[in-house]
Order: C-alpha cells, then sequence, then structure tokens
C-alpha cells in the first residue's frame, strides 16, 4: 500500500468516524474467513459496518473525532464495528456472536462521546432496541384512551343493567 492509498485510507476511516452515532472496537484474533463473513453478515442486517484496518491507520483517522479515546484500544489485530443509526442492534449482534466465537473479544466502545468498556458494551446489548421502545410508548399511549373510552361507557352500561333489573323485578 503506497502513501496515496493510506492517505485515501484514513480520509475515509475518519470521515465514517465522523458519521457513526457508536464505534466498537474488537479483537477478531483467532477468527477464520467463514466466522468473519458470518459477523459481517450479522452485522449488516443492523445497518452496521464492519472494518479492519491497520491500528496507526486507525490513529490517524479519529484524530478531531470524538472517538480519540480509542486510541489505547488499537493493538493486536482490530476491527471496528460502527453503527449509524441505533447502539443496541450492533451490541446484541456482537455481544451473541463473541459467546458463539470465543476469538471475538470485544475491547471498547464510544457512544455519543463517552468511552465504554466490554462490560458496558454487554449490559447495552441486554437493553430493548428502539422499535421495542417504540412499540411500547405506542401500547403505553393507545393504553390512556382506550381506558378511558371504557369508563365513559361504563356509566351508561351499569344505568341499563339497572334499568333491565327494574324490568325484571316489575315482571315477578
Amino acid at each position: 500500500m503506497d502513501r496515496n492509498q493510506k492517505t485515501d485510507l484514513v480520509s475515509e476511516l475518519n470521515e465514517t468516524f465522523s458519521k457513526a452515532k457508536f464505534a466498537v472496537v474488537t479483537d477478531y484474533k483467532g477468527l477464520k474467513v467463514t466466522e468473519l463473513e458470518k459477523l459481517r453478515h450479522l452485522l449488516r442486517e443492523s445497518e452496521t459496518q464492519f472494518q479492519i484496518a491497520k491500528n496507526t491507520l486507525l490513529r490517524l483517522a479519529v484524530k478531531g473525532t470524538e472517538y480519540e479515546g480509542l486510541t489505547d484500544s488499537f493493538t493486536g489485530t482490530t476491527a471496528v464495528v460502527f453503527s449509524f443509526e441505533e447502539p443496541v442492534g450492533p451490541a446484541k449482534a456482537l455481544t451473541a456472536f463473541a459467546k458463539e466465537f470465543e476469538a471475538l473479544q470485544i475491547r471498547s466502545a464510544v457512544l455519543e462521546g463517552s468511552v465504554l468498556t466490554a462490560d458496558d458494551v454487554i449490559a447495552l446489548s441486554k437493553l430493548p432496541s428502539k422499535d421495542e421502545l417504540l412499540a411500547k410508548l405506542l401500547g403505553t399511549m393507545a393504553a390512556v384512551p382506550t381506558g378511558f373510552v371504557r369508563v365513559l361507557n361504563a356509566i351508561p352500561q351499569k344505568l341499563v343493567f339497572g334499568l333491565q333489573a327494574i324490568k325484571e323485578q316489575k315482571e315477578n
């Protein structure tokens, strides 16, 4: 790789870091190519990018971004997972894959400028996803008017039951 290619790669990585909302640094040493492809496919489902690069290029790429806290994690065999949407989906995918294939190790991550440890990423993976939270919110919002309608409906319903009871009492 010549100097121009490295410069292009660093600027491309810097742009990717700037656009990302969540980035996780992993160690993939010991994973086979087929296992890496499986991981890439799994991450692609959650709209996430998996990038393997040299540590020196990654160190240069994070300069000037909120991901400078990851610099210490760029040692050995390094791959970075970028999420441009929400962080829970990629965290779930990574932790599930790391349980299945122990060769993948999560080193650290950055979410909204805060450096996270591997344990923090695992804790993040246990949270419900954005879609699940929106569904719960919608269910809660729908439950309030439904309950209100039921309360309003109960008043005339009890009146009808009372009239029915009076009618049956007079017929007997």
